[in-house]
């Protein structure tokens, strides 16, 4: 359920809404973070759910003092209505048994708000790829008949690289039907087949990685992500530059090691 942070409901529609799956090395949440650090998007609300691990901290996105002593939320909404873009972003993981319950929610709320698109951010364990998905980059992206039909062309031009179907049991029944298979993605598998099911634009954009410093890996899906959809200029020479790294990710790894250790 959203809820508006002005007394005025926020509206969404034709806008594109970018959120991101808690998925491993955590690429999706960290890049939605430097979308809303560099275009300086404003908070419209936030997502109200019983899914989520409750949480609450200080704005990481902060740019001065005053700015730190607000209180923020694991799901919270953002717009840059120049752009007519939103962004969720999901600070804290689903739990196990309700993560059907916030699929369902996040379905009805996409379509109530009107959203002529939604780009899903996401990741994948890079060592249960198979043998195909070790070739060549490692993006791929997934996208819904509906949203097929208005952005072939677009994705035809970028040269993008669908997500492969594997066999069930890789090597043991090769007339197997393959299937979509997405590990340490979350909710990512769930959302896109329920998307084409119910005829929702919908894509899904994500990196095969490993845990660890996954803030190169968010750069990487940002910059996949702006090749599409053109949020800052990318004549850039250094791609990573145009980005504003958010405040809070000085805290990324923690704080420094005591000197009193040694």
């Amino acid at each position: 359920m959203f809820i508006p942070s002005q007394d005025s409901p926020a509206a969404f529609k034709g806008f594109t809404l970018v959120m991101p799956v808690v998925a491993v090395g955590n690429v999706g949440q960290l890049a939605v973070d430097l979308i809303v650090s560099t275009l300086n998007m404003s908070r419209v609300g936030y997502f109200h759910t019983d899914c989520l691990i409750p949480m609450a901290g200080n704005n990481p996105y902060a740019s001065c003092k005053e700015d730190t002593e607000e209180v923020h939320t694991p799901a919270e909404v953002y717009t840059a209505a120049e752009l007519k873009l939103a962004v969720l972003q999901i600070r804290a993981p689903i739990i196990q048994t309700r993560s059907k319950k916030f699929r369902q929610q996040l379905k009805s709320w996409i379509k109530a708000s009107g959203f002529s698109r939604t780009v899903v951010l996401s990741s994948s364990h890079a060592y249960q790829r198979d043998d195909q998905q070790l070739q060549g980059t490692s993006l791929r992206y997934l996208i819904t008949p509906s949203l097929l039909t208005a952005s072939a062309d677009a994705l035809k031009e970028l040269g993008w690289r669908e997500m492969e179907r594997m066999p069930a049991f890789p090597g043991v029944d090769a007339d197997a039907e393959p299937r979509l298979c997405i590990p340490g993605g979350g909710i990512t598998k769930g959302l896109y087949t329920d998307s084409c099911a119910e005829d929702l634009p919908l894509a899904v954009l994500l990196l095969f990685c490993s845990e660890g410093d996954n803030i190169p890996d968010a750069f990487a899906l940002v910059n996949h992500l702006n090749d599409w959809l053109h949020l800052l200029d990318s004549q850039s020479e250094e791609p990573n530059s145009k980005w504003k790294i958010p405040a809070s990710w000085s805290l990324l790894f923690g704080s420094g090691i005591p000197p009193a250790l040694f």
